[in-house]
């Protein structure tokens, strides 16, 4: 398929100006295939007259072509590319008629049917160049038009779209029309939807989800909505331009790539925020945010949107901070930032150096392939981090000033980097051209370590070493031991501010037990500790007063394990010694899961890895006995799923499978069932029969994901080839789903079974450059991301990856993932040899 480059973009963009589409879909052709007719109404600029172009689309069946009355021939469709010659001067209409492939990977129209009940729901995920895979268009984000989209869909089906939606009759709906909007956007997702509808400031506003999921839904309705509702009313106390859209639809949606898509007026999600059986209250905080990040999109990517995708970071960045930052101020959940330390900064510092790494805002984005590979933890995470910094720096009073100015001058068109810039510039007398230019147009994480000085009675000063470009604004915390109490608190004495780089040492008085830069994490720079200060972190973490402090040594822990400046091991044992007092969930997940995938599985030797087990194993039984009088579920919850997934012996879990039961709580739910029932598996603690079983009690679409991750998590040969065949092999007719294939590769590798799958490792890169080359995008960063056999740390591993990419020809979307892999794979193998 031809990739669109930003040259053609740019040269269409001045050839054309699209006014017009009108959609007509007929969902009641088949379970293969959908009908789709669209007429594109545009002009062609006078000083570009007998000009050729394309319009795309990837029918499976092209019927008809007619350019202002005139019959083009479809034969001259080539790939995704339907040419159109020596366009006059004027307007225009393109008639296009087709049927088009309904898909099983998240990509263009997918179609579900729920294993639960029967019943068939489909949605579109048009993103990047999905449109295509739907109706013809001209397909870019700056010919942006006005859509009108009418829908036949079977009795009994309600449909959604990017306006409210009217029915007609007889399985016909139509949407009204929207405005000015790009065609990634474009939005359905029909199906016997179950449906809660509320109205809030004279707009409507829809819940959706599938009928199976409804009393779930239902119980969460009142959160859902009051969380819509608060970071609703908190963007319009921040901008100046009203909602632009006619409605506010959220529908959860099955078998969903991403976490959610930002389609004007419908939002979609994935359906797993449907939650079926218990979570903890971070992941409702999540869930949250996410409701917020979607939200601020219908400014930052809707209502303004990126010209070329050069400017990914203007959308996802923008949403990001503000999703953190608008849930924190207008939802219960105020304490976001510390989960975004953890979790999702995290995510961009180990992006960030890799050789795959760019810019934030990225100048050589020149085609749509390289576009899809930059939503990645740069775009997001760093990104957010950048705004927050700028924030920090400029004055949200500025910040906001300059955001507003930005809606105003660009609303319903597109805008760059530059156009952004001048923007916050006309805000402030600060030079954020230049703030620009170091922050968004650079790559790599500084690293910033505290030297500590005697000066004269007793007192001492601060120099930070500055090992990067950056400039930073940043908060250092002084703490003291607690001399009150004996169990090592620590109690704040100042937090300074400071500009790195600085010209003097800074007084800091006498000397205190921690000295911790960038205490509030309002900047991107991993960060190192003194001698003395490490030893405070080592005694007294857990007394540390403020959970995001907590976050920041962790993190700069986990930085240090990484680089290979603290032993893995002294990592296993801080947190045996602190995580059993942490009272943050975000804390207690994160520093759990990666001591467990990263630290036991990857960073430490097959011999130490039991010995790594156990000290988990021990930790989570602390956590544990500590939530038995039942105040604290969410952690009690958290230590028990890590309790199942480190569990070395099949006892104690069996046993909570056949009660149904933790002693004291919780009771297994399906998830809970699963995850139990995937560890003895791997164990070999269970059979096919019992996966079978547990199927049948759970024949949910989660319970068939379960069971396929069981099925390949089995320790027996003839498991793991049918597992392997369901992957990977060549038939369009038994393909598994995008979530059937993410379970399946979940299931395949355990570090447990690491001599039964010796044999895949190889196997694994050809046959993977083949699926990818099948299947395309989707499926492709699914075999790259859960198929990888990550577990296998060795040079023999690292040698097949590096030919794989040099002679193996994989698709770029599967390129990027197995750079990132291996690269990672040579960083575990420098910490195992203290390198």
């Amino acid at each position: 398929m031809s990739v669109l480059t930003r040259d053609e973009a740019q040269t269409r963009a001045l050839l054309l100006d699209v006014h017009r589409y009108t959609i007509e879909l007929d969902l009641t052709t088949g379970d293969e295939t959908f009908d789709s007719r669209t007429v594109i109404r545009f002009t062609t600029r006078a000083d570009h007259a007998d000009t050729d172009t394309f319009v795309e689309i990837k029918p499976a069946e092209l019927r008809s072509v007619t350019l202002d009355g005139q019959p083009l021939d479809p034969q001259t469709l080539d790939e995704n590319r339907l040419p159109l010659k020596n366009l006059t001067a004027g307007e225009h209409e393109l008639r296009v008629e087709a049927a088009m492939r309904y898909s099983r990977t998240g990509e263009g129209m997918h179609r579900f049917t729920d294993p639960s009940d029967g019943e068939t729901y489909v949605y579109t995920q048009l993103f990047m160049e999905d449109v295509q895979r739907v109706f013809a268009a001209f397909d870019q984000p700056d010919l942006k038009a006005v859509f009108d989209l009418s829908v036949k869909a079977p009795e009994g089906w309600t449909v959604l779209a990017n306006g409210i939606t009217e029915h007609l009759g007889d399985g016909r709906w139509q949407a009204a029309p929207t405005p000015l909007i790009s065609t990634y956007l474009v939005a359905v997702a029909a199906g016997p939807w179950h449906s809660v509808r509320t109205e809030h400031r004279g707009l409507p506003f829809g819940l959706h989800c599938r009928r199976s999921l409804a009393r779930h839904l239902d119980t969460d309705t009142d959160e859902l909505f009051e969380v819509t509702r608060a970071c609703f009313d908190r963007y319009h106390e921040k901008f100046d331009e009203p909602y632009p859209f006619d409605s506010y639809d959220q529908a959860f949606v099955p078998e969903f790539n991403a976490g959610a898509m930002e389609n004007p007026g419908l939002v979609t999600f994935r359906d797993e925020f449907v939650y079926r059986s218990a979570v903890t209250d971070t992941e409702r905080q999540t869930r949250a945010m996410v409701i917020a990040h979607e939200m601020a999109h219908m400014w930052f990517g809707d209502l303004v949107t990126l010209r070329w995708w050069d400017d990914i970071w203007l959308n996802e960045s923008f949403a990001e901070y503000m999703g953190y930052q608008t849930c924190a101020e207008a939802t219960r959940f105020t304490d976001t930032w510390t989960d975004f330390g953890v979790a999702r900064k995290a995510w961009g510092y180990d992006a960030d150096q890799r050789p795959s790494t760019h810019p934030v805002a990225p100048e050589a984005v020149h085609d749509t392939a390289t576009a899809l590979l930059n939503f990645d933890g740069i775009s997001y995470a760093k990104g957010a981090s950048a705004l927050r910094q700028l924030v920090a720096w400029l004055g949200e009073k500025d910040f906001l000033a300059g955001i507003n100015t930005h809606f105003a001058r660009h609303k319903f068109a597109n805008a760059t980097l530059a156009d952004f810039i001048d923007s916050l510039a006309s805000a402030t007398e600060r030079d954020v051209h230049a703030w620009a230019d170091t922050w968004l147009r650079t790559t790599g994480v500084d690293t910033l370590t505290p030297t500590v000085t005697p000066g004269e009675n007793g007192t001492y000063s601060l120099t930070v070493d500055h090992a990067g470009s950056r400039p930073h604004r940043i908060a250092v915390g002084l703490y003291d031991l607690d001399l009150g109490d004996n169990d090592g608190h620590l109690v704040l004495r100042d937090r300074l501010d400071l500009d790195v780089p600085h010209t003097a040492p800074h007084p800091i008085g006498k000397r205190p037990a921690l000295l911790l830069l960038n205490d509030g994490d309002l900047t991107y720079a991993k960060v190192r500790f003194d001698p003395e200060s490490f030893e405070a972190v080592r005694k007294s973490l857990a007394g540390l007063p403020e959970p995001l402090t907590r976050a920041v040594v962790w993190n700069a822990l986990r930085d240090a394990v990484r680089d290979g400046e603290l032993a893995a091991t002294a990592y296993l044992e801080t947190a045996r010694t602190h995580l059993p007092h942490e009272t943050d969930l975000a804390i207690v997940q994160g520093v759990l899961a990666f001591a467990a995938t990263q630290v036991a599985d990857r960073y430490l030797t097959p011999e130490e890895r039991p010995a790594a087990l156990a000290t988990l194993s021990s930790l989570c039984r602390d956590l544990i006995r500590r939530t038995e009088d039942g105040d604290n579920p969410g952690l009690r919850l958290i230590a028990v799923r890590h309790f199942i997934d480190v569990a070395a012996h099949p006892d104690t879990i069996a046993a909570w499978l056949a009660d149904g039961t933790v002693p004291g709580g919780p009771e297994l739910d399906p998830d809970l069932r699963w995850r139990v029932l995937g560890r003895l598996a791997v164990l070999g603690a269970v059979d096919d029969a019992a996966i079978a079983d547990e199927l049948a009690r759970d024949p949910s679409a989660t319970g068939q994901e379960g069971a396929a991750r069981c099925r390949a998590a089995l320790p027996d040969a003839q498991a793991k080839a049918r597992a392997w065949d369901a992957m990977f092999a060549t038939d369009d007719g038994t393909d598994l789903s995008n979530y059937l294939f993410i379970a399946t590769a979940q299931g395949f590798w355990q570090p447990e079974q690491a001599d039964l799958v010796r044999q895949y490792v190889p196997r694994y890169y050809e046959d993977a450059v083949a699926v990818a080359a099948r299947r395309g995008p989707a499926i492709a960063d699914a075999a790259g991301h859960y198929a990888f056999p990550a577990h296998a740390v060795d040079a023999d591993t690292l040698r097949l990856g590096e030919e794989c990419l040099r002679d193996g020809e994989p698709i770029p979307a599967l390129r990027r993932r197995l750079a990132d892999h291996l690269d990672d794979l040579a960083r575990a193998l420098r910490v195992r040899e203290g390198e």
